[in-house]
């Protein structure tokens, strides 16, 4: 790999194991975080999951920020690869195997500085127990026969997941083999960028020292903001609310939530609790709002203007999920100028300061959040503060920060990549560049 001058764009392949329309924080990270680096005059070439007839039609309708955003930039090429329903998540989708599409061959088109894998132990197929997923590392074979950095986005804790989808003492008896597989897999990539300080030490103490603290994740700040309000979608409702934006997934806690909103209720009668999402868990959510009536909103899944005035338009954000990585949506309410209360576990605890933007509550103990939430409500004087101080923190997160700071970790990675070989300076001599677009899918076979 010969040196790259830093005065020329990076070009960069990126796979997500999510993006639009299907809705998760990934797909919205992957996709604010391109967007921003094309803004820096990167090239990407995005490959992300294709939408087929496995997947409900309701997915096309979805508002959601996508390829229409990113075709306007010059340096923006993009392709698909062939899926099925994730067999344990229904509306997400898992790569096809590798023998119906090749990374390879894509990148081998592509010839990208630098590989970054979003969801790279889902895109392998580890969540799925290896009912699906492409089963091999994405990226590795490349980045090893072209000496490119080849580096995994972390996304999420896979044991807390699996605690929480097969049972805590399932969870910890597949603990050493879940241990032993990662371990395996993180070795095959150049590194992991892990947003969360946290969870990266987590991963440290499993023994799996390849990795980076970059903070790589963000929110627009321009996009979430306090102006919003002037889309509120509920101008003639003058309750206090309390608001929930996340995937309705067992891994979120939910029923926490509602136990703390039944405390809320008693102190504070007249809050509105509106929960935003969708997911396999929503008529289970709809039948723990029932009892209170008109008092809760499940609004399901929400999109652009409305969403930010949903955000603008709370007086509290209540988190109780106790696996988060670095979560999209306390950033996007934190960048509204929204208070938060939420568990002190996972990334919560980087993200929020108690006093200053919100409170963390002890995970799991729905009457100290209820509690939270009831302090800010009753005082007006500190929610005022805790909104400019939420507003500030938002700003600090800004997607155009973060990726600089990814910016940067990249290019380290490539100066410390181009000393060790020059097979990809002598392959750019044989091989022109091309632009790829289009998709890959060969079979809709797992």
């Amino acid at each position: 790999m010969a040196a790259t001058s830093r005065d020329k764009p990076l070009r960069i392949a990126y796979f997500t194991f999510s993006y639009a329309p299907f809705m998760t924080g990934v797909a919205v990270g992957s996709h604010t975080r391109i967007r921003r680096l094309l803004e820096r005059g990167h090239e990407v070439f995005l490959i992300h999951p294709e939408v087929n007839e496995h997947f409900p039609s309701e997915f096309l309708n979805r508002q959601m920020p996508g390829l229409e955003e990113l075709v306007e930039f010059p340096g923006f090429t993009s392709a698909t690869y062939p899926t099925l329903p994730h067999p344990f998540q229904k509306s997400h989708p898992e790569p096809c195997s590798w023998k119906h599409w090749s990374d390879t061959q894509l990148l081998e088109q592509f010839q990208p500085d630098i590989t970054l894998i979003s969801g790279a132990a889902a895109m392998k197929g580890m969540t799925s127990l290896g009912l699906g997923g492409y089963g091999k590392p994405i990226g590795v074979e490349y980045g090893q026969r072209a000496g490119v950095p080849t580096v995994v986005i972390f996304e999420t804790y896979m044991f807390s997941y699996a605690e929480l989808r097969f049972g805590r003492p399932a969870g910890r008896l597949a603990r050493p083999l879940l241990r032993y597989l990662l371990t395996r897999f993180s070795d095959a990539y150049t590194t992991t960028f892990f947003p969360s300080k946290v969870q990266q030490e987590r991963y440290r103490n499993l023994g799996i020292p390849k990795s980076e603290h970059v903070a790589f994740h963000g929110t627009d700040s321009d996009t979430y903001c306090q102006e919003n309000i002037a889309y509120d979608p509920l101008p003639n409702d003058k309750r206090p609310m309390a608001l929930y934006v996340a995937r309705l997934t067992p891994e979120k806690n939910l029923p926490t939530l509602f136990r703390a909103f039944q405390i809320v209720h008693q102190k504070v009668p007249n809050t509105h609790l509106v929960v935003v999402g969708g997911g396999e868990e929503l008529e289970n959510v709809r039948k723990l709002a029932r009892p209170f009536g008109n008092s809760v909103t499940v609004w399901g899944e929400s999109f652009g203007n409305e969403l930010k005035g949903l955000y603008a338009r709370a007086d509290v954000f209540a988190n109780p999920s106790i696996t988060e990585n670095f979560c999209t949506t306390n950033m996007e309410a934190l960048a509204s100028g929204t208070p938060i209360v939420a568990a002190n576990a996972g990334g919560n605890s980087e993200q929020i300061t108690d006093g200053i933007n919100g409170f963390l509550s002890r995970p799991n103990d729905p009457r100290d959040m209820a509690d939270k939430i009831v302090r800010i409500l009753q005082d007006e004087t500190l929610r005022e503060e805790l909104s400019r101080g939420a507003r500030k923190s938002g700003m600090e997160l800004d997607t155009w920060h973060a990726a600089g700071r990814l910016e940067s970790a990249m290019w380290q990675l490539i100066d410390e990549a181009s000393g060790k070989t020059s097979l990809r300076a002598a392959a750019k001599e044989e091989i022109p560049s091309r632009r790829v677009t289009g998709s890959v899918a060969t079979s809709a076979g797992r």
